[in-house]
């Protein structure tokens, strides 16, 4: 049964040590994410599972233990997922996860175990759901940490370009977002999505079937649009 979820953007910036000199830029993001995450210890849940961008379709699944890496960004930065150590057999997260790991790390987290499961922008609407679903089915109490940015696309420097469906679908996005409204949430387009470069579709679409039945009540912590990306802080509780 899905206890609280927690939405929040994945940026490698977040990481204060890939961000160098501008990482005060986020510290309101950052802030958002914290605050987040206590609302989830909150909750006592069983278990955590991190839903997060993926590069294939997916669904795939990672262990506790799974080792994520900011190295590519030039920082001598790594992570494990709920676990100071281990790599889980030589797993390795993607990024959007390897953020959600960090920020774990970051609040200390010890209160339940943690899995990840990775979907991608490929993935259909109708199969995230159903891949919600089965994590809330799971007996105990679940909590969710949802990864995802909305567009790439508010700005003429953004790393899509300016796109003027960009301010719209973000709008659409922190409103469902805030509100918990799963049928917004599963109504967002797959292709817009992916054009706009919403790396959070998926994932907050897994989210939307997680929810199913449960009578969640959503309060919006963060939206703004840094360098161009729409960036989300939600909480469901």
């Amino acid at each position: 049964m899905l206890v609280a979820a927690a939405v929040c953007p994945c940026p490698p910036l977040l990481v204060p040590e890939v961000a160098s000199g501008a990482a005060p830029e986020l510290d309101a993001a950052r802030a958002a994410c914290a605050d987040a995450l206590g609302v989830l210890a909150a909750s006592r849940p069983d278990r955590l599972v991190v839903v997060g961008p993926a590069d294939s379709a997916g669904p795939v699944v990672y262990p506790q233990g799974a080792r994520g890496s900011f190295r590519g960004f030039g920082v001598d930065v790594d992570v494990y997922l709920g676990a100071d150590s281990g790599d889980a057999g030589g797993t390795h997260l993607p990024h959007g996860l390897a953020v959600g790991a960090w920020l774990l790390g970051r609040a200390g987290w010890t209160d339940a175990p943690v899995e990840a499961v990775g979907v991608g922008e490929e993935l259909p609407a109708g199969r995230c759901a159903a891949v919600g679903r089965d994590i809330a089915a799971a007996s105990g109490r679940t909590a969710l940490l949802v990864l995802g940015d909305a567009s790439a696309c508010r700005t003429l420097k953004a790393p899509g370009y300016l796109d003027e469906r960009a301010a719209p679908f973000d709008a659409e996005v922190g409103r469902a977002l805030g509100t918990a409204d799963l049928a917004a949430l599963a109504a967002l387009d797959v292709a817009l999505a992916r054009e706009l470069k919403a790396s959070g579709r998926a994932p907050w679409q897994v989210l939307a079937g997680a929810a199913e039945g449960t009578d969640l009540a959503g309060t919006l912590l963060y939206e703004d649009a840094p360098y161009g990306v729409g960036y989300v802080a939600a909480t469901w509780s």
